[in-house]
């Protein structure tokens, strides 16, 4: 999950001020940053000293064992995470919007996020969750997930954004100002949209979606978390994915993948080429569709009577959002 190096010598780097929750034990379960920021601690602050503002939030919570402190950290973006709290910080600054997918080292973000037990007022070990069970019901406490990672709406509110179902989309989510996720979509972390854009399927962990482009119900775009996959995918902008369809390769400008069609990288696809003066067509080209990645203007179909992949050259432009849904 690491993008490419920079050039520069220089590490990029990046701070904030937040809240920790810790276990009475002294295990960081989680970190909110309201305001991350890049660049180093401005001069004079001392990171061992956090603003009065954040001091004065700070409380223990006895139901779930834990203490709610004020931290300040920094974080090397180009360096592997290092802890609890920098893995916070980054998928902060990713749901800010101040960094995009890809663009930052996430190396390691799995060994250092705790399996917590999430409940309506905050994280806690999920084994205390079970043995304080009768506590938590009296109090009115719900656990809903059991989870490394949390839901983007528990720490950031997006602007211009509609979200149907917040348990869809984890912390670390970029969502550009008018993307819309519908119930059934789905948003993880270090994925997204770079504008406006209808998510009523699954964007998995590296995927990018260009302003414009649709990802029909019960679509999905394989990701890099498992099954060996290495391949970032990126989706256009103005294109589409059909309702259950799927892609394991970039899709380019102004393409689009019909409904129920799963194209991997691997898949037979018969290039159709375009007709000529005379409105012949040539016999068509068997190609691996990941010699297509990212090609722009492209129609993928499943002919209806052979069954054989198609990719067709689409002409003029990709599909128009309907401006209602996303004003």
């Amino acid at each position: 999950m690491t993008n490419d190096a920079p050039t520069s010598h220089d590490q990029r780097t990046a701070w904030g001020d937040g809240l920790a929750t810790i276990t009475n034990d002294g295990q960081v379960l989680d970190a909110w940053f309201p305001t991350p920021a890049l660049g180093p601690l401005p001069e004079g602050r001392d990171p061992h000293i956090s603003p009065a503002s954040f001091a004065a939030l700070s409380y223990d919570d006895e139901r779930r064992q834990v203490q709610v402190s004020p931290v300040t950290v920094t974080v090397r973006l180009d360096e592997p995470v290092e802890s609890v709290v920098d893995a916070y910080l980054r998928l902060h600054l990713l749901s800010h919007l101040i960094v995009e997918p890809n663009s930052i080292n996430l190396d390691g973000i799995f060994g250092h996020l705790p399996t917590n037990a999430w409940t309506n007022v905050g994280p806690m070990r999920p084994d205390l969750a079970a043995s304080s069970r009768a506590i938590l019901q009296r109090e009115g406490i719900q656990v809903y997930a059991i989870d490394k990672f949390p839901r983007l709406l528990d720490y950031v509110m997006p602007a211009d954004v509609r979200i149907a179902d917040g348990g869809r989309v984890r912390l670390g989510a970029h969502l550009a100002p008018g993307t819309v996720v519908m119930h059934e979509g789905f948003v993880n972390f270090n994925a997204g949209t770079l504008g406006r854009s209808m998510v009523e399927g699954r964007v998995s962990q590296g995927v990018i979606l260009g302003a414009g482009s649709d990802i029909g119900g019960g679509a999905s775009i394989m990701g890099t978390l498992s099954g060996g996959g290495k391949e970032r995918i990126r989706i256009g902008e103005r294109a589409l994915l059909g309702a259950n369809s799927g892609i394991g390769i970039s899709l380019g400008d102004d393409s689009i993948v019909e409904a129920g069609l799963y194209v991997t990288a691997g898949t037979k696809v018969s290039l159709i080429g375009q007709s000529d003066p005379d409105g012949q067509i040539g016999e068509p080209q068997s190609v691996k569709a990941s010699a297509l990645s990212g090609v722009p203007n492209l129609l993928f179909r499943r002919n209806s009577l052979n069954g054989a992949v198609e990719a067709l050259a689409r002409t003029g432009a990709g599909i128009q959002l309907n401006d209602a849904l996303h004003a």
